[in-house]
């Protein structure tokens, strides 16, 4: 008979306090964004100076998350290490507020670049620790709280950047965003030490894992196939997000009205998640991973047709519904085979290089879309939907278990 437990440390408590710290952490993180693009705004005069800020510390990312990754699958107590991470990314925004309009420019972008390689502890870091607090068999539904963490906070953070820049000021807005990521340093502080930490420090190098990071990511066949449609539906998500707001000035009368449907998605994504954590095991998460790339071609497919339909503002609100019906689900599946595939050993290295590349692919999709947009907004819309619809394509063209390394139940989830 298979003996079932739960580990020290994994409370129903200790879980709800990861959530919630991460649901702080995040708001902050999406807060911080267009803080800083208000900030620089104000202290420059230049709006190009305010996007410099935002491609600064978002740019990081695909170096920061593999070390940052491989730091924590080291360490025997990696809450210690992610609380260290998010005072230290506090901290750095603050430095980069400080900085504006007192130091050289350039400065300040350095300074945000240095603050963005941190930027995956709110990510991926944050996620990979669930299996360190979920009572056995719950991780399932931990996964789907955990993804509505990030919609949650989609459709806060830019909310108070906003309100918050009316009130007080650009300045004011970037001090709360770095105050909410530090509020959260103790939900972190007090994650139990890793299983089996006591066996010693491993003896293989930071270059040793991140390279055995790779070879897991690229080898594991689900895995590498789940991180890849992940990639190309972030690249269809970049086209899409940068086309909003001359959708909004073409459908909706105006460019805000545009980006405001990024609150529209968020609160389907949000909706999706709180239906699969209420039935966590509904739908197989490769079932998903599959079927919500051809829900998000669609959202696109009827975005690229609203500038031109009599019902076009519409059509368009269906298309933001439609996109975080898919991106929240789809979410919270790839959760479930990175925890599911991944070797505990390299967990948050997966995580972290998997939220890195997911950053990467989102920003070449906006520079692509970017340079086509103003040439064709519609064949731009089209191209996007082509692109997630690539993504089901990926899914039934990679094997899944060619020659698969079978990771056992008890590593995989943790337990």
């Amino acid at each position: 008979m298979t003996r079932r437990y739960v580990k020290r440390g994994s409370t129903p408590c200790r879980t709800a306090a990861l959530h919630a710290g991460a649901l702080v952490a995040r708001t902050g993180d999406e807060m911080s964004g267009p803080a800083l693009m208000l900030a620089g705004l104000a202290r420059t005069g230049s709006a190009a100076a305010g996007a410099a800020l935002l491609a600064g510390i978002t740019v990081a990312a695909a170096v920061g998350g593999p070390l940052l990754g491989a730091l924590l699958d080291r360490t025997a107590r990696p809450g210690r290490l992610l609380a260290t991470a998010l005072v230290l990314y506090a901290a750095g925004l603050t430095l980069v507020l400080l900085g504006l309009g007192r130091l050289p420019f350039a400065v300040s972008v350095l300074l945000a670049v240095v603050t963005g390689l941190l930027g995956p502890a709110l990510s991926g870091g944050w996620t990979a620790q669930l299996p360190l607090v979920v009572p056995a068999g719950g991780l399932p539904r931990a996964n789907a709280l955990d993804a509505m963490t990030f919609g949650a906070a989609s459709l806060a953070g830019p909310a108070l950047a906003g309100g918050t820049a009316a009130l007080l000021g650009a300045p004011p807005a970037v001090l709360v965003s770095a105050a909410l990521i530090g509020a959260a340093v103790p939900a972190t502080w007090l994650l139990p030490a890793r299983p089996g930490a006591a066996h010693g420090p491993r003896t293989a190098s930071v270059p040793g894992d991140l390279a055995a990071g790779v070879r897991a990511l690229a080898t594991r066949p689900r895995l590498a196939r789940a991180t890849l449609i992940s990639v190309v539906c972030c690249v269809a998500q970049g086209m899409l997000t940068a086309c909003l707001p001359q959708l909004g000035e073409r459908v909706l009368g105006g460019a805000g009205r545009g980006t405001a449907l990024l609150s529209c998605a968020a609160a389907t994504a949000l909706a999706a998640n709180a239906l699969l954590a209420r039935f966590p095991r509904a739908v197989a998460p490769d079932t998903v991973l599959w079927t919500t790339p051809l829900i998000q071609a669609s959202a696109h497919a009827l975005a690229a047709l609203s500038p031109a339909a009599s019902g076009g503002p519409a059509l368009l609100v269906m298309a933001a519904a439609l996109t975080g019906i898919a991106e929240g689900p789809a979410l919270t599946a790839l959760f479930a085979v990175r925890h599911r595939e991944a070797p505990a050993r390299l967990r948050g290295q997966i995580f972290t290089t998997g939220a890195s590349l997911k950053i990467t692919a989102f920003a070449l999709g906006a520079t692509l879309a970017a340079a086509l947009s103003p040439r064709s907004l519609p064949l731009t819309l089209t191209l996007s939907a082509t692109t997630a619809a690539a993504a089901t394509l990926l899914f039934f063209a990679l094997p899944a278990s060619a020659h698969r390394d079978t990771v056992p139940p008890s590593t995989a989830d943790g337990r």
